[in-house]
């Protein structure tokens, strides 16, 4: 027995936790690694966001729709706000969801936090826990002035002629 090493830390193979080992060093157990990537590729991210909703008057390489409705922006990836939004694995990856396109949503990050690893979630419930947010034409060009130096509208005749001034 290694003196100082609790019960805990010698079991630690049977929790999948690291365990000392006999030259004192650290060693993880040995894994059963999956070859598939755990983030989606670049590729698989861009049909992703193609997929989602598109937001009517504003450009769709910027603005679109969650899987639930919420409006996310483009540059606000992985961020905490009610514009964020993570690509999330509709089957959680930990339950062996692929990192592929059909398994690919955009997903607002407060609820993609509230879903989890879980596949037996409502939409209701995720609904509640996403974050409200209610823009007008003027605010989200504020954000694509801030965020890309320009703004730019689906087509002129969406707005009936009407331009920013």
């Amino acid at each position: 027995m290694v003196r100082g090493l609790s019960s805990r830390s010698r079991n630690a193979t049977k929790t999948g936790r690291k365990q000392w080992t006999d030259d004192g060093g650290w060693q993880s157990p040995p894994s059963e690694s999956r070859t598939e990537p755990r983030s989606f590729p670049h590729d698989v991210k861009e049909a992703c966001w193609q997929q989602a909703e598109v937001v009517k008057g504003r450009d769709p390489s910027r603005w679109r729709r969650d899987a639930l409705g919420n409006l996310v922006f483009r540059k606000l990836v992985a961020c905490r706000g009610c514009l964020c939004y993570n690509f999330d694995h509709v089957v959680p990856y930990s339950q062996g969801g692929k990192s592929v396109l059909e398994n690919c949503q955009v997903l607002q990050t407060a609820a993609n936090s509230a879903k989890g690893a879980r596949t037996n979630v409502s939409e209701t419930e995720l609904m509640q826990k996403s974050v409200y947010c209610r823009l007008a034409n003027r605010d989200m060009d504020m954000m694509e002035l801030s965020a890309y130096g320009d703004v730019h509208r689906e087509s002129e005749k969406s707005l009936g002629g009407c331009r920013i001034q």
